[in-house]
C-alpha cells in the first residue's frame, strides 16, 4: 500500500475486542470517537480486534455491537454494514498482516528472532538484578539475511521483531502535548510471534493505516504502546496520525474502576434500568467539559455541538455513581411513560414471575410503574418500591421491630377496629376517593389524627409505616386484584381479612 499523507474528512474507529462485555472505559472512549466524527462531520468506524484466538467470541462481538447501540452510537463503516476498507474484522486479515512483516524483512527494518522463550526471561530476569530496563538485547539484530533465512528455511521457530530506531521517539498528543520517549525504553518490538500470529501493536497500525484513520482517540492505557506504533508508522513509511489520550477513570475510592466498584459495563447499566440518554450524558463529562458554565444537561444533539477534544483533560475522571443515578431520574421523568412502562415490564416479570403479559396486566403494570416512576433512581427500583402492592406479608408486618411501638400504642386498636368496621362494610371495590373518605370517617368517631392514625392503617394494608400515598396505592390494590397473576394481589378488603386472621392465629 502507497500512503505519503492522509488527506481528506476526519476518520476516527472505535476498535474493541470481542473477549467481554463493554466495560464504562471502552464505552466513553467510543462515545468520543463517535462525538468527535460527528462533530467535525467525519466518518466513525468499527473495527473488531481479534487477534487474541482464545478469547475472542462470536457472542462477545453481537453483544459489544448490540450495547453500543443501545448507548445510541452508530457507525458508518464497520464488520456490520461493510465499507470501502474491509475488512473490518482482524481475524480476516492474516495475509495482509504476513505480507507487511515480509516487507519489512526484506527492507532490513525489521529481522527475524530465533530466541527461546527461556532465552528471553533469563535476559530480562539478568537486566532486572541490575536495575536495568528489561529491554530486549538486540541478539539477533545483526544476524545476516542469509543465515536467518536458512534457519528459518531448516524449520527454526522464530518470530520477526522491528529495528527501533537509535533516536527518541516523538509524537503529537491533542490531550497532552508534544509526547517523547527515549529509543532507550523501547525495546525492538516482536511484530509477528513465532507462532505466526501478529500482535496487537504491529495489526492495529496496519489497520489504522489501511482504513486512513487520521486521529487515534483511546485510553491511556495505551500510551506506552505509542512510541512503538509511530515507529511502525515511520517504517512503513506512513504518516502517523494524531493521537489523544483520554485519562483513566476511577472509582469513588481513586482506584482504578473495576468491578469490586459495582456496575461497570454497559449490560450492567442496561440491566439496572439506567437509560441510554442519561449514560451517555454522564460517560461525556468523564474527563471532558463544556464551555460556558456548570451545565450538565445535554442531549446527544447538544454533546455534538458543544464536543472538542481540545477541552478533554489529562487528569484521571472520578465515576461518581450517585450522579449518575441523579441525571437517570431526570431522564426517567423527562421521557414518554409508554416507554418508561415498556422498559420497567422486565422488572417486574421478574419479581413476579411472569412469563407472559395480557394487556389487563400490562395495562395494570403501566399504572404501577406511572404512579412510583417519579420516586426512583433506576428502573430496577420499581418492585421494591412497588412492594408494598405487589406483597403482602401480614405475619412478617406484625413481628417487624419497627412495627412494634406504633402497634403498641393505646389508640392503634381504636383506629384499626374502625377502619375493619368500615371497609367490612363496603359492598363494592373501594376506590381511591371511598378510600379517602372512610379514613375522614375513623378519624372523626376515634379522634385520632396524623401519624397515629395513618400509621396503623399503613401497616396493616402495606406492612410498612411509609411509602407512596394511599390515592396512588389504593387503585392499584384493587386493579391489581382483579388479575389473574401466579402470585395475586390482594384487594384492601382481602388485605384487611389476611390481617385479622393472622393476628388471631399469633
Amino acid at each position: 500500500m502507497e500512503q505519503s499523507s492522509i488527506a481528506g474528512k476526519v476518520r476516527v474507529r472505535f476498535a474493541p475486542s470481542p473477549t467481554g462485555q463493554v466495560h464504562v472505559g471502552n464505552a466513553r472512549t467510543a462515545l468520543f470517537n463517535w462525538l468527535f466524527a460527528r462533530q467535525q462531520g467525519g466518518v466513525f468506524v468499527l473495527r473488531i480486534e481479534d487477534t487474541d484466538l482464545e478469547r475472542s467470541e462470536a457472542r462477545y462481538e453481537s453483544q459489544l455491537i448490540e450495547d453500543i447501540k443501545w448507548l445510541g452510537l452508530d457507525w458508518d463503516e464497520g464488520p456490520d454494514i461493510g465499507g470501502p476498507y474491509p475488512p473490518y474484522r482482524q481475524s480476516d486479515k492474516w495475509q495482509v498482516y504476513r505480507d507487511h512483516a515480509e516487507r519489512l524483512v526484506s527492507e532490513a527494518k525489521a529481522y527475524r528472532c530465533f530466541c527461546t522463550p527461556e532465552a528471553l526471561d533469563r535476559q530480562r530476569e539478568q537486566a532486572m538484578a541490575q536495575h536495568l530496563q528489561p529491554n530486549y538485547p538486540g541478539t539477533c539484530r545483526n544476524l545476516s539475511p542469509e543465515d536467518a533465512e536458512r534457519r528459518r528455511a531448516a524449520g527454526e521457530p522464530c518470530a520477526i521483531r522491528l529495528k527501533i530506531p537509535e533516536k527518541p521517539i516523538r509524537f503529537h498528543d491533542i490531550v497532552r502535548g508534544w509526547v517523547e520517549f527515549s529509543n532507550e525504553v523501547v525495546s525492538d518490538l516482536i511484530i509477528v510471534r513465532s507462532t505466526g500470529v501478529p500482535v496487537y501493536n504491529y495489526v492495529v497500525v496496519i489497520d489504522d493505516a489501511e482504513m486512513m484513520i487520521t486521529h487515534v482517540i483511546r485510553g491511556d492505557d495505551h500510551l506506552s504502546n505509542t512510541p512503538k506504533q509511530v515507529a511502525l508508522y515511520e517504517a512503513l513509511g506512513w504518516t502517523v496520525p494524531e493521537f489523544a489520550h483520554l485519562s483513566t477513570i476511577l472509582g469513588p475510592d481513586k482506584e482504578r474502576l473495576s468491578k469490586r466498584h459495582g456496575a461497570t459495563s454497559l449490560a450492567n447499566f442496561r440491566e439496572m434500568g439506567v437509560l441510554p440518554e442519561a449514560l451517555m450524558n454522564y460517560m461525556a463529562l468523564l474527563g471532558w467539559a463544556p464551555t460556558g458554565g456548570d451545565r450538565e444537561m445535554f442531549s446527544p444533539n447538544e454533546l455534538v455541538q458543544e464536543f472538542d477534544l481540545a477541552r478533554v483533560t489529562p487528569s484521571p475522571a472520578v465515576f461518581d455513581f450517585e450522579k449518575l443515578y441523579w441525571l437517570n431520574r431526570h431522564y426517567i421523568k423527562e421521557a414518554s411513560p409508554e416507554r418508561i412502562a415498556t422498559l420497567a415490564e422486565p422488572f417486574y416479570c421478574r419479581s413476579l414471575a411472569l412469563d407472559d403479559l395480557t394487556p389487563a396486566i400490562r395495562a395494570w403494570l403501566a399504572h404501577v410503574t406511572a404512579s412510583l416512576v417519579h420516586s426512583v433512581n433506576k428502573l430496577d427500583e420499581l418492585p421494591e418500591r412497588a412492594a408494598s402492592v405487589l406483597n403482602f406479608d401480614p405475619a412478617a408486618a406484625l413481628a417487624a421491630p419497627e412495627n412494634r411501638e406504633v402497634l403498641a400504642a393505646d389508640t392503634t386498636k381504636t383506629v384499626l377496629d374502625a377502619f375493619a368496621a368500615k371497609v367490612s362494610a363496603e359492598a363494592e371495590p373501594i376506590e381511591a376517593v371511598r378510600f379517602k373518605a372512610l379514613i375522614k370517617e375513623v378519624q372523626k368517631e376515634t379522634g385520632v389524627k396524623g401519624p397515629a392514625l395513618f400509621h396503623p392503617i399503613r401497616i396493616l394494608l402495606t406492612g410498612v409505616q411509609s411509602g407512596p400515598e394511599f390515592d396512588k396505592l389504593v387503585p392499584l390494590m384493587e386493579e391489581g386484584a382483579r388479575l389473574a397473576l401466579p402470585r395475586p394481589i390482594l384487594s384492601v378488603k382481602q388485605r384487611l381479612v389476611a390481617w385479622i386472621e393472622t393476628q388471631q392465629q399469633s
